[in-house]
């Protein structure tokens, strides 16, 4: 009897180990990084009064380096000395929660996303926290880089204690929050003060149209390529049929 209660109770502690670990994306997890930019451009697309001048926003690694980093201090504060190799100002979003399986990227930043109710556009007043979501719609702010921490002994500062938590850093460049500016201009229509196109109420960036035309060079000069290198092949072997040497 005791070796079965032994083997039930090893079952038992290794069902609970396996049921309670928790793995969580890293930064370079495609599903992550279009997660994480997907919904920053959602808020940044729905934000009320519409945007005239709201960039698209795209994924920046060095950005993700630097969230990292920090997060890995599992520390609920913000990080003194944010630095990017291009960009002289970063800006920064932390959310921390408890357990680790309820951490969803998409669920923390629409937590900051949430806290337009508390913004008041036409004053600039925040009634309670509001400085994530100014963060998150800021207009000049097209590059985000997000990471997810695993801390077994608990956030610092977080008020959980030393139960096992998550701490979630993203990192934004050019900054927003700037003293007496508003996060975007409502002037007109949605991108009515875009320079180039306007995609889903958000200004395009340089390089998303350069993406774009990369995409299409590669789907046509590609299959041509090939098709030349065929047939070179071919006029090489009946033009000097002696050149090719088989074993």
């Amino acid at each position: 009897m005791s070796c079965i209660l032994k083997g039930l109770l090893l079952a038992w502690i290794t069902l609970n180990s396996w049921v309670c670990s928790v793995t969580l994306p890293q930064i370079t997890d495609r599903r992550f990084i279009d997660d994480c930019v997907q919904e920053h451009n959602r808020a940044r697309s729905s934000v009320n009064p519409p945007a005239s001048n709201m960039q698209h926003m795209t994924w920046d690694k060095d950005l993700a380096i630097t969230a990292r980093k920090w997060a890995s201090n599992c520390l609920f504060e913000h990080n003194p000395s944010r630095a990017h190799p291009k960009f002289t100002s970063v800006g920064e979003n932390i959310w921390t929660g408890y357990p680790p399986s309820i951490f969803e990227a998409t669920s923390a930043i629409k937590s900051w996303d949430d806290e337009k109710q508390h913004y008041n556009y036409s004053s600039q007043a925040c009634s309670k926290m509001c400085g994530h979501y100014t963060q998150v719609v800021w207009a000049s702010s097209n590059k985000v880089g997000c990471a997810a921490n695993l801390c077994p002994g608990g956030v610092k500062e977080s008020g959980f204690g030393t139960k096992e938590g998550v701490i979630f850093v993203c990192n934004y460049a050019p900054a927003g929050n700037v003293n007496r500016r508003k996060p975007y201009e409502s002037k007109g229509s949605a991108c009515s003060g875009c320079e180039g196109t306007c995609v889903n109420n958000l200004c395009s960036t340089e390089r998303t149209s350069e993406s774009g035309s990369n995409y299409v060079a590669v789907l046509v000069v590609r299959p041509i390529a090939l098709i030349l290198t065929f047939i070179a092949a071919y006029a090489v072997k009946h033009f000097y049929p002696d050149i090719f040497c088989y074993e």
